[in-house]
C-alpha cells in the first residue's frame, strides 16, 4: 500500500513538474512584452525629461506640488523599478534552459505576468527531452515527498522489535 501511494505521488509530481518547461517559456514570452512595454515608458519619460532639461530624478522630484502629482511620482517611481526587476529577470530567464529554470522560482516574481500566464495555460503532454527529465524529476520528488509524509505518519505506531 506505501508503495503504491508512493507511486502515485511520484506520477501526480512527474504530470505537475512535466508541465513547467512549457509554463516557463510561456511566461518568458510574456515577461519579453512585459519588458517591452515598460522599456518604452522608461524611454518616453527619460526623453520628456531630457527635452525639458531635466536628467531622471529632477524629473521625478519635479513631480510634486499636489496629490495628482505626488501620485503620478509614485506610479513612474513604481514602474522605472518595475522595468528594472522585469529586465534582470527576464535577462537571467532567457539565459537558463527550461531545465534550469526549475531552480530559479525566485525570478517567477512578476505577480501581473504568472497571473496572466496562468490563466491562459493549458497543460500538455511533454513531448520534448525537457519535458521528460522535468517528469522524471517530478516522479521522484513525489515519490520522496509521499515516502517521506507516509513514513512521519507511520513511524510512530509501528511495534518495535524487542532487543535479543
Amino acid at each position: 500500500m506505501i508503495r503504491l501511494l508512493g507511486f502515485a505521488g511520484g506520477i501526480a509530481g512527474a504530470v505537475a513538474l512535466s508541465q513547467f518547461p512549457e509554463f516557463s517559456q510561456q511566461y518568458l514570452q510574456r515577461l519579453a512584452g512585459q519588458a517591452d512595454v515598460l522599456q518604452d515608458i522608461e524611454f518616453d519619460f527619460d526623453t520628456a525629461a531630457a527635452t525639458a532639461g531635466l536628467t531622471r530624478e529632477a524629473a521625478l522630484a519635479d513631480l510634486s506640488g499636489t496629490q495628482f502629482r505626488e501620485e503620478h511620482q509614485q506610479d513612474m517611481r513604481s514602474t522605472l523599478i518595475r522595468a528594472e526587476r522585469v529586465q534582470a529577470d527576464l535577462d537571467l530567464l532567457r539565459a537558463a534552459s527550461p531545465l534550469e529554470r526549475i531552480a530559479l522560482p525566485h525570478r517567477f516574481r512578476d505577480y501581473e505576468t504568472i497571473s496572466a500566464t496562468w490563466s491562459d495555460f493549458r497543460p500538455g503532454v511533454p513531448v520534448t527531452s525537457d519535458g521528460f527529465i522535468a517528469a522524471l524529476v517530478g516522479f521522484l520528488a513525489g515519490y520522496g515527498v509521499i515516502k517521506l509524509l507516509l513514513w512521519i505518519v507511520i513511524t510512530p505506531f509501528r511495534r518495535r522489535t524487542p532487543a535479543r
